[in-house]
């Protein structure tokens, strides 16, 4: 059974930016390039008519910026950033974006940030069942592998930079991955955010103490704006 193709639009002002990276796409067997688009007003009719996996986002733009526009949406596609201010790459990150391409990049930096979306878009299509029932399991690319981690056996993860850290009993895993993409992963009814850079493992709580969650000899900060959230998740009666 061969994988389902990334469905991927363009949202770009220049014209000869755009088409540049129109060739790029048009190169990658795995992506169906669905829209291309001059400027957010644009991408957001082209989100709602094709639901794309992936959105390649320019920052400077007229009307909206490419940060701004993400921003606004509840449910964002994949983005990788395309751009020719090197200045935006820490906001970037913090919106979970999975790369940042500053311009003029060459094919083999796009064909890099394109495998890791790749990697997300299989690992979300690898975790996902026609059944309804959750899978006990799911893979991450480590270093020069794909690593098995079994969801009861992960404590927390951990947000690093463009990488989290996946801890369980026995190891650290270290992965590429955005916490967006590692919370959408993971099942919501064992897993909460605790923190911007925190999710937890509510079955591994051992104890709550002022403003962090006590997971063995491990403290986790609970965030002022998620404590309510946590407690009547994690503290319920019953």
């Amino acid at each position: 059974m061969t994988n389902p193709k990334i469905k991927a639009i363009i949202v770009e002002d220049e014209p000869l930016a755009r088409s540049g990276l129109e060739s790029y796409v048009k190169e990658v067997d795995f992506i169906q390039l669905v829209a291309t688009c001059e400027d957010a007003l644009e991408a957001n009719n082209a989100i709602s008519h094709h639901a794309p996996d992936l959105m390649f986002l320019d920052i400077q733009m007229p009307r909206l910026t490419g940060i701004d526009f993400l921003k606004s949406l509840s449910q964002p596609p994949m983005v990788i950033f395309t751009t020719a201010y090197p200045n935006y790459a820490l906001q970037g990150f913090e919106l979970d974006v999975v790369d940042y391409l500053v311009k003029p990049y060459p094919f083999d930096r796009f064909l890099k940030a394109v495998n890791k979306a790749r990697d997300i878009f299989l690992l979300k299509n690898r975790t996902g069942t026609s059944s309804g029932t959750s899978p006990a399991y799911f893979f991450v690319k480590t270093t020069n592998k794909l690593e098995r981690v079994v969801f009861d056996e992960i404590t927390y993860v951990e947000a690093m930079e463009n990488y989290v850290v996946i801890h369980t009993s026995g190891q650290k895993i270290v992965t590429m991955m955005t916490m967006k993409n590692m919370e959408d992963t993971l099942p919501g009814n064992n897993f909460i955010r605790t923190h911007k850079s925190f999710l937890v493992n509510i079955n591994q709580v051992t104890a709550i103490v002022g403003n962090e969650i006590k997971i063995g000899s491990s403290a986790i900060p609970i965030s002022r704006q998620k404590k309510n959230e946590v407690l009547e998740r994690i503290v319920k009666p019953g």
